[in-house]
């Protein structure tokens, strides 16, 4: 395992794992030039943007206006369509660099600079739109980072949710979200990212490779795995990673056991 990758499961394993840290070593996994200095730097650059804000503002309103003039308006974080299209919309160091991102990479720049701060903040993970929260849950002041910190209406979170779920929004879609639900989900947006560009699939691995060292993660993440593995040539290791997924499977549901062993059979054929 590499060094990367150790600390990683280290950190995510801990009594309390650390938002940036996890972020920081996943950009070190995409990008080979982000050392130890860029990571200290980057944690710099969170300190830096924490001291530019008022001591304590006092209410999640007032919290939530300062951070909105300082990361929307005097820094310019944002976000648009096209950010969609790059993987650096995803990596913490290259999000503080651009000042653009994803929503929820967004998210996490105005959670790391809050908290330094002494904010009552919180992420929420809204389906298919990260936003942050700034005092208790149950009557929070939402902000959408990456429309530039634009306060969320409890209409504007339920369009949110309808545009892409056509459901309605739920109670339990507004509870805060831990550190490692939000690291999860953002490995999540890195395989999807790699998985509509199979040139990319090196991505799709290593991003798949990091969700399993997180303490939980769901099973079928080690077929998918398998299933890579495969497409990319190395069918020993597929064929072997499909069988240890069907000793799994097989304790629930054998005739699904049975396909992914067929499916190590043929991977194994292709060795021939």
């Amino acid at each position: 395992m590499s060094e990367v990758r150790r600390r990683f499961a280290e950190e995510a394993r801990s009594e309390r794992p650390d938002l940036s840290t996890l972020c920081l070593l996943i950009g070190a996994q995409a990008d080979g030039a982000l050392d130890e200095a860029g990571m200290d730097a980057a944690q710099v650059e969170l300190d830096r943007l924490a001291g530019e804000l008022p001591f304590r503002p006092g209410t999640p309103d007032a919290w939530a206006g300062a951070l909105r003039e300082l990361l929307g308006g005097r820094y310019g974080f944002g976000g648009t369509a096209a950010d969609y299209r790059r993987l650096e919309s995803s990596l913490l160091h290259e999000v503080l660099r651009r000042r653009r991102g994803l929503p929820i990479l967004l998210s996490v720049v105005w959670l790391e600079v809050a908290r330094r701060a002494g904010a009552p903040v919180h992420g929420v993970a809204l389906p298919g739109h990260f936003v942050v929260g700034f005092g208790a849950v149950e009557e929070a002041v939402l902000v959408d980072p990456f429309d530039g910190g634009r306060v969320l209406s409890g209409d504007d979170a339920r369009a949110l949710v309808t545009a892409t779920t056509g459901a309605d929004l739920r109670a339990s879609m507004l509870q805060p979200a831990t550190p490692l639900q939000v690291v999860s989900r953002i490995l999540n947006n890195i395989r999807s990212w790699a998985a509509a560009r199979p040139e990319r699939s090196v991505v799709a691995l290593w991003a798949l490779e990091l969700s399993l060292l997180l303490p939980a993660h769901p099973a079928r993440l080690r077929y998918e795995r398998a299933q890579l593995l495969v497409q990319r040539g190395d069918f020993l290791g597929g064929a072997v990673e499909l069988d240890a997924y069907a000793e799994v499977v097989g304790a629930v549901d054998d005739t699904l056991a049975e396909g992914v062993r067929g499916e190590a059979r043929a991977a194994r054929a292709m060795l021939n």
